[in-house]
Formats: structure tokens, sequence, C-alpha cells
């Protein structure tokens, strides 16, 4: 009788790389795809069909809401069906949302569609549809990197992982900025589509999972899931307010940029996408400062990661305030390219530290949840303010709960965070 070969113990396998690689893709070209959304392709899609301000960014608060529901909802299903099914239904509905999208644009820009509220009707229901089902893929990949990694790794392992959605969400702008100066403003929406359909096939066909996820345990006397209340959790609850502040000044700055550059640059419709696109792509190089040589090289701990990241990012946002050159602009994204690169994987891989390993699932839901959340409200707190209040109002609020946030990051969480192996926890039997 042949025996079964034992677990492999070591946890940064060679033969894994190319998963984390395409899950690493995958959550790029979710970045990448939004961002360039909300920043580089509404803004002058908006002003070109006659649409308020304010209507560009509220497109994205009811997608913001639903993703931050189903999030977790994705999370725990990735527990009991799998990681690569959910992922690949997530990407899967990202690009049918983005064909929609695109879709509804253009037959508004042709004049097929001509009042302003069924515009925005149409677009808020294709965005919608990104909340319901785009939502999988962030917590099945996050978990399904909790799964294969060993806890003295982790960080660094989902700093790489999450800082694939932080810089395609600062090089989704610069990239919407080249094609759409070529090929027209839509055209990326429609490439980004492509894009994520095939990253879908190539999850569901070629990522390996060959054993399904630990479910979670029914621990509890009162006959709840071992998973449920997570969010109150003292060992969780604070990455997540840390998460949704993160998420609410990120959504205020990444809204608010693209007309702030049209403003004080007086550039207006496709043409500012040639100033935001080379702005956007300095602070996508920001983030892959802060991915391949800050994170490895420093080794910080999650605090440090947080309290350093939300510093940087206050000083991008002060530095918009006063200037009205074209070069500061273009330092401030530098900064807030390399703060979201830090703070992001600081509560990512806090967060999947402080459970076990059968509640991977649970926390990444809740984590990609409270990364969604400020955004329900930042179009209030971004483009209203921004166009009803003063337009230096939305960055100095920005700064100022940024510089709150390093101290809340510095005095709750500690200074290292203890590593220790759940005595369930065993990712290498994880294929």
């Amino acid at each position: 009788m042949t025996q079964a070969p034992a677990p492999q113990t070591d946890q940064q396998r060679d033969d894994r790389r190319g998963a984390f690689r395409l899950l690493f893709f995958a959550l790029l070209a979710v970045g990448a795809g939004n961002t360039m959304l909300v920043s580089a392709i509404l803004p002058p899609l908006s002003r070109d069909l006659g649409l308020p301000d304010w209507m560009a960014g509220a497109i994205f608060s009811l997608s913001a809401a639903i993703w931050t529901v189903t999030s977790s909802f994705w999370g725990r299903k990735s527990n009991e069906w799998g990681r690569r099914p959910v992922a690949a239904m997530g990407m899967l509905g990202f690009s049918v949302s983005m064909l929609l999208f695109g879709t509804f644009a253009a037959l508004a820009m042709s004049g097929y569609i001509k009042s302003a509220i069924f515009i925005f009707i149409c677009l808020l229901c294709s965005r919608t549809l990104f909340g319901l089902f785009g939502s999988g893929t962030n917590p099945a990949a996050q978990a399904y990197i909790a799964d294969r990694t060993s806890r003295d790794k982790r960080t660094e392992e989902i700093a790489s992982l999450t800082s694939g959605f932080s810089f395609g969400a600062v090089a989704g702008p610069a990239f919407a900025a080249a094609v759409g100066a070529v090929f027209g403003l839509l055209t990326p929406v429609f490439l980004i589509s492509a894009i994520a359909a095939l990253l879908s096939f190539l999850i569901f066909t070629r990522l390996p999972e060959n054993m399904a996820p630990r479910k979670e345990a029914g621990r509890k006397k009162d006959g709840r899931r071992e998973g449920d209340g997570l969010w109150r959790d003292p060992r969780v609850l604070p990455f997540l307010v840390f998460a949704v502040c993160l998420s609410l000044v990120t959504g205020v700055l990444t809204q608010t940029f693209a007309f702030a550059i049209m403003d004080k640059i007086e550039v207006d419709g496709a043409a500012a996408m040639q100033f935001t696109g080379p702005a956007y792509t300095v602070g996508a190089a920001g983030t892959l400062i802060s991915q391949l040589v800050i994170i490895p090289r420093l080794k910080m701990t999650n605090r440090t990661l947080m309290v350093v990241g939300a510093l940087t990012l206050s000083l991008g946002a002060f530095l918009i305030v006063p200037t009205r050159e074209f070069a500061v602009l273009v330092v401030a994204q530098f900064f807030v390219g390399i703060g979201q690169g830090l703070a992001r994987p600081g509560f990512s891989s806090g967060a999947s530290l402080a459970v076990g390993s059968s509640l991977q699932g649970n926390v990444a839901g809740l984590v990609i949840s409270a990364n969604g959340m400020g955004f329900i409200v930042s179009p209030f707190f971004g483009p209203w303010m921004y166009e009803n209040v003063h337009p230096f109002a939305p960055f100095l609020g920005a700064g100022v709960m940024l510089l709150l946030m390093a101290a809340f990051a510095h005095k709750v969480f500690p200074a290292n965070q203890v590593i220790l192996d759940d005595p369930d926890d065993a990712p290498d039997v994880y294929d």
C-alpha cells in the first residue's frame, strides 16, 4: 500500500510563486480599473455630459455600500467553496461591470441617452454589479495567501499582494491617460474589462487549490458559528477602524485630485488626462518603491507601516493645498503612492495575524469590507465639499485625519505584534 506523502512544511515553496503572481495581477487590475474610473474617466466624462461633480463621486457610493456588505459574505463563502471559485467569480463580475459601464457611457456620449438622471442611473447600476460580485476577489485572494504562508512571512507576502491593488490604484489613471489620449476616453474601460475576463479564466483554470480551506469550527455554546461577531473582537476591531479611516481619506484624495488638477492647471475634458496621467504615474512609482524597497528591506512592523504610511499620506494631502504648480502636485501624488503602499499592508497583514487559520476568509472579508466602507461617504467629503464648501477643504480635512490616524496606530497597536502559531494552523497542507 502506497503511503501518502507527508505535508510539506516549507511554506514558501517555489511552485506557489506563480499562483501568488496571478492573484497579484488580478488585484492590480481591480485597483487600476476602479481608480481610473473615479479619477481619470469620470471627471472629464461627467463634465462633457453636463453632470454635476458630486454625481461623479456618488456613482461609487452605492457600489461601495454593497461592497462593504458582500465582501465579508464572499470571504466567508471562500471558506466553504474554496478561494479559487470565489476569486474567479469576482473577476468575472468586475469584467461585466466595466463592460456595461463603458457601453452606457458610449451611448451617452453618442447622444443615444440624453437625460442626466437616466445616464446617472445606468452608470450607477453598472457599478452596483461590481459591488455585488466583484467584491469576491480581494478577500478570497488575501485568504489564499494567508493559507499558504507561515506567520513570520505573512506580513511580507500580504504586503506584496495588497500592493498590487495599491499599485493598480495609482497606475490605473496613468494607463487611462496614455490609452485614452490616443484611442479615446472610454477605450481603457473596455481594455480592463477584457483583461479582467482573461484573469477570471486563468484563476479558475490555473490557480492550484487541491484541498478546500478549513471551515469555521462551531465552538460557541450559544450555537453561533466561530466567526460570528468577529468584527467586535478586540484583536481585530482596531485594524478595521484604521482601515475604514484610510479608505475614507484615500477616497477623498482619489476622487478630488483630478478636479484639483483641472482647476489649478486650467484644463478640462480629455486634455486633463495629459496632466493627471503623469501625476498618477509618479504615484505608481511611489507604491512600487514601498513594495520592492521599503517593506522587504526595512522589515517594519505592522504598527510602523501604519504610522509611517499615514504620515506620508498626510504630507501628500497638505502639499496639494497651497500650490498651483504642476511639479508640486506630482510630488504630492508621489507621497500619496508611498503612503498607500505602506499603510494598506500594515493593517491587512496585522488583522490576518490576529486570528487563526479557520478564520482567514472571515477576517479577509472584514478587511476588504472596511476598505470599501469609506467610499460610501467620501463623495460628500471629497467632490461635494470641493464644489460647495472650499477647494481646500477636502485636502485639509484628509491631512488632519491622517495625523490622527497615525497617533491612533502608535497608541493602540503593539510595537511588535506577537507571532504565535495557532494550534490548528498548518497551512502546509494546502496545495
